[in-house]
């Protein structure tokens, strides 16, 4: 919001970037007062402020072709400039006369930011398809990679293309992208190395187990960390030494079947949802240059486990698509190569996964957050030692969702009881956040998209 009361406001460039690199884009209001608390105060002249306006948008690359809608109240008028989302392919948008690395921006809350120059390179990366997962190491040689383990590799690439078995090894190891003109690759590293963190000690994963809910509080005992491990080797070392991790720190109910007496154990969190949360970082992470010294963290807190890694999501993808679009894939050759060991089934069915697994066990649903430099899949934990996870704590309600959606509703249903002109703006303020905090369950958590779908309130 901006008062343009007596003139077109100066340094527009920042937010007309910002909104224009966020899926949503934005609306630039003027004749609002902020420093008066939004006092009405119109602008000084509607046409003149258009003009002023589409300067500043014509002075980005791209051109940006914002939207007006003038309109008048009391005798002041008010002007809306709607700046709409850059393809992605065009993104980042920037001032001309600063450059991409200075001019560029993102909306973070109510403020502009200057993108990083990781930001700035992600963007690079998608428009240019660069395939940072098969760039060549430097000082790598076939003797420092597990001979055992890439034979049967290639054997088994064979059997599954018959065509590759007449093939000279060299010509072999191009095509699977163990080498890239006669280069080694990170793949070969990542995937067959003997021990791959001697050239990239941070290629691991981090793990800690956290005796609270933040980090760096202690507990009762003055405990900060219960335990902490570097984990290294090859990418399937990485992810049963996760899961390891997990087993070993994470709580266990036990429970009587009351037909049988038989003692069954209940897991803190579906071992399922835990795999799937680490294999996608570790396949889909970035690899770039700008990453390589960021470790994928893996993180117990005493309500929930976190996995984060570097790099948000890759391409056109959204939080919203997440399990119901096909995405665009960062690492491809990593991706097919953990399928042809049997780590993967490449069929984009992690997601939906990780929602069933935590469905199956009643637990709250999965949360994931996304921006340009990690992504973050987070896990709370339910029914542990006899203490129940009340899903419903800490949620703030202020228009009585959860009543409301004791029945199963709809989304139309939601959206007309919330009577709120932006339909958008009404799920994403209203509903999202109790769906994240595990208060609101989905009938359909594999097709969050669904016409079908219902929401009913976790009791």
């Amino acid at each position: 919001m901006k008062s343009a009361h007596n003139g077109c406001p100066e340094k527009l460039y920042d937010t007309i970037s910002a909104f224009a690199n966020q899926d949503s884009g934005g609306t630039l209001l003027f004749g609002l007062d902020e420093a008066r608390g939004f006092a009405r105060v119109g602008v000084y002249e509607a046409q003149d402020l258009q003009k002023k306006v589409m300067e500043y948008c014509e002075q980005m690359t791209p051109i940006v072709r914002p939207v007006f809608t003038v309109t008048e109240e009391d005798g002041l008028v008010f002007v809306s400039a709607e700046i709409p989302p850059v393809d992605i392919t065009e993104r980042p948008c920037f001032k001309t006369a600063k450059g991409r690395l200075q001019g560029s921006y993102i909306r973070v809350g109510d403020t502009d930011k200057r993108m990083t120059e990781y930001e700035v390179y992600s963007y690079e990366a998608f428009r240019k398809k660069y395939r940072d997962d098969i760039r060549p190491v430097e000082g790598l040689t076939i003797a420092t990679l597990d001979q055992g383990k890439l034979e049967q590799y290639i054997l088994r690439r064979k059997l599954d293309r018959a065509n590759l078995s007449a093939l000279p090894i060299d010509q072999l190891y191009e095509l699977t992208s163990i080498t890239r003109n006669g280069q080694l690759t990170l793949a070969a590293l990542l995937l067959f190395g003997v021990y791959p963190q001697a050239y990239f000690p941070q290629l691991s994963i981090i793990a800690t187990a956290v005796p609270t809910t933040e980090m760096g509080t202690l507990d009762a005992k003055g405990n900060r960390f219960t335990d902490s491990k570097r984990i290294e080797g090859t990418l399937p070392d990485m992810l049963e030494g996760a899961l390891a991790f997990v087993r070993n720190n994470m709580k266990v109910a036990t429970r009587l079947d009351p037909q049988t007496g038989a003692r069954i154990d209940v897991p803190q969190y579906p071992m399922d949802a835990v795999r799937e949360a680490v294999l996608n970082a570790l396949v889909h992470r970035d690899y770039s240059f700008h990453t390589e010294g960021m470790p994928i963290q893996l993180i117990l807190y005493s309500d929930r486990l976190e996995v984060r890694n570097p790099g948000g999501l890759y391409g056109r993808l959204t939080i919203d698509e997440l399990g119901s679009a096909q995405p665009d894939t960062r690492n491809p050759v990593l991706v097919t190569a953990m399928e042809a060991l049997g780590q993967t089934e490449n069929r984009y069915s992690g997601i939906p996964r990780i929602r069933r697994a935590m469905a199956e066990l009643s637990l709250p649903e999965p949360v994931f957050s996304d921006s340009r430099g990690e992504f973050a899949v987070c896990l709370y934990n339910g029914t542990v030692a006899g203490e129940k996870y009340e899903a419903t704590a800490n949620v703030r309600d202020e228009k009585g969702l959860l009543e409301f959606c004791r029945t199963p509703r709809s989304r139309a249903e939601i959206i007309e009881y919330l009577a709120i002109p932006s339909a958008q703006y009404a799920l994403r303020h209203y509903l999202d956040p109790l769906i994240h905090a595990g208060a609101i369950r989905l009938s359909m958590p594999d097709k969050p998209r669904s016409p079908k779908q219902r929401y009913e309130t976790v009791r």
